[in-house]
This record gives structure tokens, sequence and C-alpha cells, in this order.
């Protein structure tokens, strides 16, 4: 038994040490890409691939973690762009601190659009959250003298550090996304694993499971919703910047079903297989490109494909398997 039981700690320690240097290897190939591809238009798809993998690692949370169906994620992705935008214009707000508002309004949002859906469940809540993100939409299109109408802002200054100022290059945006998830990786891993992330796991398993278990589904369901704000809005306030003008065109239905498709494609519950889906789903029409006649048809036919033959996400079957395994060690 002990030689089984050491070679089993070997075997896992060689694995982990494995992935460890996959771990490097990657992100030095990351790291590296603006320099091995010098094309601005591949570094500006990426770039755009990256706004999308933030917010599809902000409704994780929502919809993975706590199983929250919600069909109005553009309405927060829409606050936090806006808000940046108009702090911009009329108050000349920086960047910087403009990301933090913009974070924390979209979050404040994200709490208020909880609060009818707190007693709601399944299609009750897609429905409360499809409404509320059509009604932003509306309101951010009606508003002319304070979003602009339909035309939306204009002359919204691009991000700068230490005197240099980004302007339309794609390659500081780049950095700034790859930091930006970065971070949101290390933390959202560690509230995945913490006492918080448990509950939401636990309320998406059986909320009355989890109620009688002493979990309190209130603040649960206001915390992926806060949460998922927060990383919500820090894309909209980076997408407000890189692009210099915003207007609700941007930020219609298709974009909250567009990242509804990245979650739902790479595995729910599973970052990897998140980061995976959003780069297919925003790189892919890229590629096709070429074919514009046909390109919306074989995007369809590769999603109905997939949802065929890997139902459970492209990854959600090795998040399954992972948490058997620890199962079975306790």
């Amino acid at each position: 038994m002990k030689k089984k039981s050491q070679k089993l700690s070997r075997s896992k320690n060689n694995l982990s040490a494995l992935s460890e240097w996959r771990a490097v290897i990657l992100w030095a190939i990351v790291i590296l890409f603006p320099i091995i591809d010098r094309n601005p238009y591949h570094i500006d798809v990426i770039v755009g691939a990256g706004i999308f993998i933030m917010l599809a690692l902000g409704l994780n949370v929502i919809m993975g973690y706590a199983g929250i169906l919600n069909l109005g994620y553009a309405a927060l992705f829409a606050i936090g762009a806006y808000t940046y935008a108009l702090l911009n214009i009329h108050f000349h707000i920086p960047f910087w601190l403009g990301l933090i508002f913009s974070a924390v309004s979209a979050a404040l949002f994200g709490v208020i659009l909880a609060f009818p859906a707190l007693r709601l469940s399944g299609d009750y809540i897609a429905i409360v959250t499809l409404g509320a993100g059509e009604i932003v939409r509306i309101v951010l299109n009606n508003a002319d003298p304070v979003t602009g109408g339909p035309n939306g802002l204009l002359g919204i200054d691009h991000p700068g550090f230490f005197g240099y100022n980004f302007g339309v290059k794609s390659e500081p945006y780049y950095y700034l996304i790859l930091v930006l998830v970065g971070g949101l990786l290390f933390v959202l891993r560690r509230l995945e694993f913490s006492r918080l992330g448990r509950a939401w796991i636990a309320l998406r398993e059986d909320e009355l499971a989890a109620s009688c278990m002493g979990i309190n589904p209130v603040w649960t369901k206001l915390s992926a919703f806060a949460i998922g704000g927060f990383v919500a809005g820090l894309a909209g306030c980076v997408f407000a910047a890189k692009q210099g003008t915003v207007s609700p065109d941007s930020f219609d239905f298709i974009v909250s079903v567009m990242v509804v498709s990245m979650v739902v494609l790479g595995g729910l519950g599973n970052t990897a297989g998140v980061i995976l889906g959003a780069l297919v789903l925003s790189i892919l029409p890229e590629l096709l490109r070429g074919f514009d006649t046909y390109r919306m048809l074989f995007f369809g036919i590769a999603m109905i494909l997939i949802m065929l033959f890997r139902p459970q996400g492209i990854l959600g079957e090795i998040r399954h398997k992972g948490e058997f395994a620890e199962r079975g060690e306790r």
C-alpha cells in the first residue's frame, strides 16, 4: 500500500510539474505574440477576443458558478462603457480612475438587477434579465441629452501610461487586457475555492438544500451579480477607451447571446473552457470573413455540431472528472 501511495504521489507531482511547464510556455507565447506576429489586424482581433474573454469570465460567475441564467449581460457591459465615457467627457476623469468607477457602477447595477430576480428561478430569471438588458439599451438610445442617443458619445480619451498615450495602436491594449485577464484569473480562481465559491456551487446544484445547510440564497445571488457586473464594467471601460466612442448598437441582445454561447460552449463553470469558448467564437467569424455570403451559415453549423457532440461544452467533462477525482481521494 505504501509503495502504491508513493507511486501515486510521484505521478501526481510529475503531472503537476508538467502542467506548470505547459502554463509557463503558454504564457510566454501569449506575452510574445505581438513580437512574433506584427500584423496589426491580427493583434486587433486578439484584443477584441480579450474583451470577450473578460465578459465571459464575468458571466461565468453568474451562470457557471451560481447557476443563474442571465440574458441581459450586455446591459452591465454598457453601464461600464457609458460610465467611463460620461465621466471622461464631462469631468475629464482619466482612464485608470474611470476603470474603478466603471467597475463599481456596473457592480451596483448588477445588484439592482438581481433584486427582482431573488425570488425567481430558471426561465423567469432569464426573462427578467432579458427585459432589463433591453430597457438599458432603449434608455441609452432615447436619452439624447445625456447619452447622445443613437449617435452615441464621441471624443473619449484613450488610456495613457506614464506619459505614453495608447492612441489607436493595438499592442498597448493587448498588454493591458493581458494584465486584466491575468488578474481576473487569479482572483476568480481564489473565489472559486473560497467559502463564497462553494456557496455559489451549492446554490447552483440545489437552492433548497443549500438554504437548509445555512447558505443565504439572497446574499449569494447578490454577490454573484455584483462580481459579474464588476468584471463587465472593467470590460466596458476598456472597450470605450479603445474605440474612442460608444453607441447603444454596440450593446444589443446579440452581444448577450454571444457571451452566453461562449460560456456554454467552453463548459459552464470551467475557467479554461470559458476562455477557449470566447476565443473560438471571437476568432472563428474572422477566419470565415473570406466567405461573406456563407460565413454565418458555417458559423451556425459549427455551433450545432459542437452542441450535438459536446453538449457539456468543450472542456465541461474535464471539470467533472476533476471533481470526481477529488471526491475519490477524500
